[in-house]
């Protein structure tokens, strides 16, 4: 098991966005339950803020990102906020460009990360759960994307990751409605990877995450870099970086543990290099 980092609770946002990490698994919550965990500018920084500590934590393997209250993972984005911050094209494009840096941190972030969903999961909870690597819901969950209902243009880079998941058709279908979905049509779409009861869902998390902690970091990262090359248009992907992430990997001393772990019937001891 992976050394166990700091696991004192840090809050940015005036609280609104929650770090903390223990035995290799970091957890950020998205705390504003009274709107549904919906996201203000300020809990956009903040959750930049809190990636970056636990990017930078040696001792954190895996990050989970879930929401505070049981009824929302994230709701949306805080629409009381859009008359000041989002009113017309230039103040949109400047709240973009603000909130722009944490999307593009979670979606180059080197360790895995796990969506765990429980309740709302619309607009820009969507985004950021579909930034993330893995998507785990609890069955109560619903799933939409209201754009169109508020005169909204979806970005490029959201719509790419909803059609990488659910094919054009069905985002197409999302789009043009903003209808909710469940959580079984979320699974059946490919939205989502597992569904589970919302009593379990914590737990599932957690084990998923704690497995993924305890395998080799260097393998899991040749992983997560060569899929995100596979996404990429075949001119676009850096081959080169897929063979030296390779090499350094069987080059490692994880794989010597891993080797001699396996033969001498032990659970491996992996240390990231």
């Amino acid at each position: 098991m992976p050394e166990i980092s700091n696991t004192t609770e840090t809050s940015y946002a005036d609280g609104k966005i929650l770090r903390h990490a223990t035995g290799g698994v970091g957890v950020i919550t998205f705390n504003n339950p009274d709107k549904r965990n919906a996201m203000s500018l300020e809990m956009w920084e903040g959750f930049g803020e809190a990636l970056t500590s636990l990017r930078d934590d040696a001792a954190v393997r895996v990050v989970i990102l879930r929401g505070a209250g049981g009824k929302a993972f994230v709701s949306g984005a805080d629409i009381s906020q859009f008359e000041k911050t989002r009113h017309n094209a230039a103040a949109s494009a400047e709240y973009a460009k603000r909130s722009a840096a944490q999307r593009v941190l979670l979606a180059d972030y080197p360790k895995p990360t796990i969506a765990s969903i429980q309740g709302f999961c619309l607009g820009g909870g969507m985004q950021v759960a579909m930034l993330a690597d893995i998507r785990i819901a609890a069955h109560a969950s619903q799933f939409g994307i209201p754009a169109a209902r508020l005169g909204i243009a979806y970005g490029y880079d959201g719509l790419r990751h909803l059609v990488s998941l659910v094919g054009p058709s069905w985002a197409r279908l999302l789009m043009y409605t903003g209808m909710r979905i469940d959580s079984a049509e979320a699974l059946r779409i490919g939205l989502v990877e597992r569904v589970v009861p919302d009593d379990q869902l914590w737990g599932e998390t957690m084990a998923i995450a704690q497995g993924i902690s305890e395998n080799a970091p260097l393998a899991i990262k040749a992983a997560k870099l060569t899929i995100a090359e596979v996404l990429k248009d075949e001119g676009q992907r850096d081959m080169d970086a897929i063979k030296a992430i390779g090499n350094a990997c069987m080059d490692s001393a994880d794989f010597r543990e891993g080797r001699q772990a396996f033969m001498e019937k032990r659970k491996p001891q992996f240390q990231g290099r």
